[in-house]
């Protein structure tokens, strides 16, 4: 067998009661040898920014997809009445969409979606929950993604944001949920 082949082949050492094996190191081939003192030439932090702007001309398109989603999942909660199957379809729009509003360049509209999750989440019984806070929250979604950029539209969506969590708070308050809990414990996902 040839040297370069014998470097492809894993060395197997037998012994009474196991073996041994060391596989080859093929990432050695993937390594470039560089001097000491000598610059490298990539910045992995400057070239996931770089791929992230050449997407940015979509993130609005794939946020109007998310939040058609999440008036679609509201639709159907509305058309049809609260189910578990319905409500969680309900909740992950609007977790998709707490989770990718920030990088998708909606930060605002992040926070309320979380405030509906926060709503869809610990509302014990899913026919507890007021179709109109779920409008209110989905509509407020909607409007701080089609306003964004505007003059004063930031304080808007702040006030708004700050509004639907005390009205969500106060709900689940009355629901008997202990709110340091929410706010403190971990996600219990429907």
């Amino acid at each position: 067998m040839s040297d370069k082949k014998k470097k492809d082949v894993a060395a197997v050492s037998t012994y009474a009661d196991h073996e041994v094996i060391l596989p080859p190191n093929k990432l050695k081939k993937a390594v470039q040898k560089v001097k000491p003192g000598t610059k490298i030439d990539f910045d992995p932090v400057a070239s996931a920014e770089a791929a992230l702007a050449e997407l940015s001309d979509d993130f609005s398109q794939w946020m109007e997809q998310e939040g058609e989603r999440l008036t679609r999942a509201r639709n159907d909660v509305t058309a049809s009445g609260i189910n578990s199957a319905n409500r969680d379809t309900l909740f992950r729009a609007a977790h998709d969409i707490k989770g990718q509003a920030a990088t998708l360049g909606f930060p605002l509209v992040s926070a309320v979606a979380e405030s509906l999750c926060r709503l869809i989440e610990h509302t014990g019984d899913p026919q507890r929950i007021p179709f109109e806070l779920v409008d209110q929250h989905v509509d407020a979604v909607r409007a701080i993604m089609r306003e964004q950029g505007q003059p004063g539209a930031d304080a808007v969506a702040e006030e708004l944001t700050q509004r639907l969590r005390e009205v969500s708070k106060d709900f689940l308050r009355r629901e008997g949920k202990d709110l340091d809990e929410i706010e403190n414990g971990p996600s219990i996902a429907p």
